[in-house]
């Protein structure tokens, strides 16, 4: 008999433990080397456990929702054995260990789902996620190929719906607990740390979208074709807040002790939302970046956070972040700061509003924009200035590229 053990893999300094989440074998199953044997999900991210070599599942030392530290011997692997032959039960968790996560908590899987319905549409991973909470299933999706975005069904919440959408809530008295997860743990200290340790205020101001929308209406199938990317919103917001922070380098700051850190780069951290919840990954030298490498960057890191793969490298060391509660239909609100840093902008929905142009009233898609900043380090002057900064290259794009004869198609790198 050849054991071989499977590990916890070396957690980061600042992560002291993690949770098991779901076993995928169970002893006297055949393992494949690298084969994926469970998640762990510290306070950060979730990790994946590889096989560290091909034979049988022999024994589980640790079940489902124990908590482990790094180096831990979680599992153990048979090479000589047959699957399905003299497999030692799975060991029951430890007393101290914490209780098996129930089956509601278990992470859902970021594929594409079915969704139950004619013509059987598939719901990309942020829709079905949306459906199952909410119950509602839209007719049809406006997604590549038919699919169900989360825009569907949001649009279908906004419509109303009939009660049979909504069979199995209420009616009961019941109540249910769930252990909230490391990383909802994490999350909950961190935002309360930033409301007791910084003085954080808000400033707002609007953004006229007409010059950005018509840019995209304009090149967006060019730029799709000669970048293989879309062109969005994240990009030209990513840009002007880099051209910004330029001018008002003490946004891009931080405080350590009784000294200020100034940066002379912009890691732009972009908030995205993924099934294991909101996740922040950082945009390199964005300040460095064009339009069509910001795109890309997003989406390649989009892909990681949906898919569960984003690492804490991926997160670590941002100086400025981008939220967008846009996407789920949010109107106005005041962003909360991500620490270290001193700052962080909220975009929000694009809404048709009348507004004076000219002397004259005007319906125009008008986003709401709000800074929020910590007053210790930034002062209102300061804020309001990076904000109009912001808003005056967003409602003026060529002014993100100076001395170009023809400024649009070098912006999108055309």
């Amino acid at each position: 008999m050849a054991i071989h053990d499977v590990k916890v893999p070396q957690l980061s300094e600042s992560v002291a433990e993690a949770t098991l989440l779901q076993w995928k074998k169970k002893p006297g199953d055949a393992v494949a080397a690298d084969e994926i044997l469970i998640e762990i999900e510290t306070d950060k991210v979730v990790l994946e456990v590889p096989a560290p070599a091909e034979g049988v599942m022999s024994e589980i030392v640790k079940g489902d929702g124990g908590t482990v530290v790094s180096g831990e011997v979680i599992a153990k692997i048979d090479t000589e054995a047959k699957a399905g032959a003299g497999a030692a039960p799975a060991a029951a968790p430890a007393k101290a260990a914490p209780a098996v996560v129930p089956a509601a908590a278990a992470p859902t899987p970021a594929a594409p789902v079915s969704v139950p319905r004619a013509g059987a549409a598939i719901a990309m991973p942020s829709a079905a996620k949306l459906m199952a909470e909410t119950g509602v299933v839209p007719a049809q999706g406006t997604g590549k190929d038919g699919r169900i975005t989360k825009q569907d069904v949001l649009a279908a919440m906004s419509a109303g719906f009939s009660t049979e959408a909504t069979q199995g809530w209420g009616g009961t008295r019941e109540q249910s607990r769930e252990k909230m997860s490391m990383l909802r743990r994490k999350i909950a200290e961190r935002l309360v740390s930033v409301k007791n340790e910084t003085a954080m205020l808000t400033t707002f101001n609007e953004v006229d979208m007409k010059p950005i929308m018509d840019i995209r209406a304009k090149y967006k199938d060019a730029f799709a074709k000669h970048h293989e990317v879309n062109l969005g919103f994240m990009s030209f917001f990513t840009k002007a807040v880099t051209e910004a922070l330029k001018l008002f380098p003490a946004v891009n700051a931080q405080i350590d002790g009784n000294e200020m850190i100034f940066h002379d780069y912009a890691d732009i951290g972009i908030a995205v939302s993924s099934p294991k919840g909101l996740m922040v990954p950082v945009v390199r030298n964005a300040e460095q970046m064009s339009l069509a490498d910001i795109e890309r960057e997003i989406k390649r890191l989009a892909i990681k956070a949906r898919d569960g793969k984003i690492t804490p490298e991926d997160m670590s060391g941002g100086t400025f972040t981008i939220t967008n509660g846009g996407v789920f239909g949010s109107m106005l609100s005041t962003p909360i700061i991500n620490p270290p840093q001193s700052a962080i902008l909220g975009m929000h929905n694009v809404v048709e509003r009348p507004v004076a142009i000219n002397g004259k009233v005007e319906i125009r898609p008008i986003m709401y924009v709000a800074l929020s900043y910590d007053h210790r380090i930034i002062d209102g002057k300061e804020s309001v200035g990076f904000l109009v900064k912001v808003k005056e290259m967003l409602e003026n794009p060529e002014r993100m590229i100076f001395g170009s004869k023809d400024p649009m198609e070098i912006l999108l790198g055309l």
